[in-house]
């Protein structure tokens, strides 16, 4: 070997298979991914436990895991709460703004990257800052045009305030897809006699399958979690949603530990089912959107 083999081996920035950093470096990174999940998954194990335990377990003789599991907090929400309706109210906010930003973005995307119209850059532009103006700031005005609209005490003027956070990001990621899309493709459809509505059903929806799966997960956790607005809008019970109805049951200082994370735990439901569901399709349009965007 000569000298400018070792120099070159020298200036590598590998390290040899037997060097001492080689040999740390894996045990490193798996302590390190150990640290992190037991960080992540704590706070849902203390959950899930606390669901399960008895009274005595959580207030009197605190345990990491229950001496007597039970199910008698979940039988205590079901039957001694109105967490069923709830959760059809939840249920109904956020499948409504789910299908409603959907239709709206996939519109307003065909729109903004196909048809051409003065105005067009600037409206795009101003969809994105939409998006980054921060709820707080809408707090008040968004209150008194639900008030002068009669939209409040009512779960479907939710769905009217969360259209306005929701559709700005559904509609920027879908122009993100759009604009990959080959004009050659629609060029075609509309050659064959389809019409602009035809063509966006038959070739933008089915290649914009991951950026859909995107939106809908967003958007429906959105709704499904939002708890500012949803306080400050509704104030009868059978119009409240679940994060709402969750914090009832918390009065004054005193906590219902057990009913709290029993509902906790059947809210997380329909977001975990709809992730597993689309996960193939929502992993392909993360990293889609941020290649393309």
């Amino acid at each position: 070997m000569d000298a400018s083999s070792v120099t070159l081996g020298r200036r590598g920035g590998g390290s040899a298979p037997g060097s001492r950093s080689g040999r740390w470096r894996g045990p490193a990174i798996a302590a390190g991914l150990a640290l992190f999940g037991v960080w992540s998954l704590f706070p849902f194990f203390w959950i899930v436990t606390t669901a399960i335990k008895p009274n005595r377990d959580i207030y009197r003789q605190v345990t990491l895991w229950p001496s007597a599991p039970t199910l008698e907090h979940f039988a205590e929400v079901l039957r001694q709460t109105p967490f069923l309706t709830y959760f059809r109210n939840s249920l109904f906010v956020a499948l409504g703004t789910t299908v409603l930003a959907m239709a709206i973005a996939l519109l307003a995307a065909y729109a903004l990257t196909r048809l051409s119209f003065r105005g067009r850059t600037a409206l795009a532009r101003a969809t994105i800052v939409t998006y980054l103006v921060p709820p707080s700031l809408l707090f008040i005005p968004l209150f008194q045009v639900a008030f002068d609209l009669r939209l409040t005490d009512q779960a479907a003027g939710l769905i009217v305030v969360y259209l306005i956070f929701s559709v700005p990001f559904s509609t920027w990621l879908a122009i993100s897809y759009f604009n990959t899309v080959p004009s050659d493709l629609e060029d075609a459809a509309l050659v064959d006699g389809a019409t602009r509505l035809q063509a966006l059903r038959t070739v933008f929806i089915p290649l914009a399958l991951p950026a859909l799966a995107v939106i809908a997960l967003y958007t429906f956790t959105l709704s499904w979690n939002e708890f500012l607005f949803a306080l400050l809008l509704i104030g009868r019970d059978s119009q409240k949603t679940i994060p709402i109805g969750l914090a009832e049951f918390v009065v004054g200082d005193v906590f219902a530990w057990g009913p709290l994370m029993a509902g906790s735990l059947l809210a997380l439901l329909p977001p975990v089912l709809i992730y597993l569901a689309a996960q193939r399709w929502v992993v392909a349009g993360l990293a889609g959107g941020a290649i393309k965007g």
